[in-house]
């Protein structure tokens, strides 16, 4: 308390002269008015720019919360979407939706880690059990295939990546009744390889690859990707497709795993579950 004294006393000219500024100042802008507007003016645009980044700031902390949301949002879309028509006239809520027998469920989760550069590669989920994750389910997201589920905890889940070459993902010709097998050759991250296409099979650059009816993972006609190139398996005779990914392997964020009824019918019928 003393030292404060003592710097009171120390300074007491430039505090006095502070002090007398600032009642002048104030008694300028009080009695002008052209003063007292501009102060306003300064103020408004000094407490603006204040309320604006904090606002900034504000939202950009919501930024996690917005984004689950609208992946939750285009699961629940891609729900009515990949299941039957009339469940758009229905329906006018999610708890509605929930209500309703469908063939596929959507589940938003998030990509917490993702590998792409080896032969091998799998992607982890922030969703598991406690979520209804289990294995076998498919992944996808707003441009295609990702992956298929292979192992889950409490709260994760891993991905068998579409760039694994253990991966085998039943895919067809968009235009044309021809289907093949999917799968991955380890070299390059921006394409995998349609196998046991038939010569018959009437195909040029750029034509759409989709899932096929085949598959008990994925619904039918999620996109993958187009045809880049053309060539002749020597040791089968059938075309082998080199297929450009929609999908960009290297940058996934929000990802939408996929349950299928239609897969527990058949394992039930056929007496594999």
């Amino acid at each position: 308390m003393q030292q404060i004294i003592i710097l009171f006393l120390k300074n007491s000219y430039k505090l006095l002269f502070l002090l007398l500024l600032g009642i002048g100042l104030s008694l300028t802008i009080m009695s002008h008015s052209y003063h007292r507007s501009e102060y306003i003016n300064s103020a408004n645009a000094f407490s603006g720019g204040v309320y604006k980044k904090v606002n900034e700031g504000q939202d950009y902390l919501k930024l996690k919360n917005t984004n689950l949301k609208l992946a939750e949002e285009n699961a629940y879309l891609k729900q009515l979407l990949f299941n039957k028509p009339d469940t758009l006239i229905k329906i006018d809520s999610i708890k509605q939706a929930n209500q309703l027998s469908t063939n596929y469920t959507f589940k938003a989760a998030k990509v917490i880690k993702n590998s792409f550069n080896v032969w091998q590669n799998y992607i982890t989920i922030d969703k598991g059990n406690s979520d209804n994750i289990k294995p076998d389910m498919g992944v996808v997201n707003e441009n295609g295939i990702v992956g298929i589920i292979e192992k889950t905890s409490k709260n994760y889940a891993t991905i068998i990546s579409i760039l694994n070459t253990k991966t085998k993902i039943h895919a067809k010709l968009k235009n044309s009744p021809h289907f093949g097998s999917i799968n991955w050759d380890g070299k390059n991250v921006g394409y995998v390889q349609l196998i046991d296409i038939p010569r018959l099979a009437k195909l040029k650059k750029g034509d759409s690859i989709v899932t096929g009816s085949d598959s008990r993972i994925f619904p039918e006609n999620i996109p993958i990707g187009k045809v880049d190139r053309v060539y002749i398996d020597k040791k089968t005779n059938y075309y082998t497709i080199n297929v450009r990914l929609f999908n960009d392997m290297t940058a996934l964020n929000y990802v939408y795993v996929i349950e299928s009824q239609k897969k527990k019918e058949i394992q039930q019928l056929e007496g594999l579950e």
